[in-house]
C-alpha cells in the first residue's frame, strides 16, 4: 500500500519532496502528489514514512 497526499490539505511547502528516498513525490497544480507505483511506505530505508515525519500539515498524508 502507499501513501497518498490530500490535496486540499497539502500547502505546498515541499518538504515531503526532499525526503523521499524513491523519488515517488513529485509537484502538481502547486500541490504534491505522490505516485503509488514508487511509493515503498519507505520500508528497507527508514523505520518510519519520510513524508508524514516532515509534512506540517497534520492529517495531509494518508495511507491510500
Amino acid at each position: 500500500m502507499a501513501y497518498k497526499i490530500i490535496a486540499s490539505q497539502c500547502s505546498g511547502c515541499s518538504a515531503c519532496e526532499a525526503e523521499c528516498p524513491n523519488q515517488a513525490i513529485r509537484e502538481k497544480g502547486g500541490t504534491f502528489i505522490i505516485d503509488p507505483a514508487k511509493c515503498t511506505e519507505c520500508e528497507g530505508s527508514f523505520d518510519s514514512a519520510q513524508c508524514v515525519a516532515v509534512c506540517p500539515v497534520d492529517g495531509c498524508i494518508k495511507k491510500a
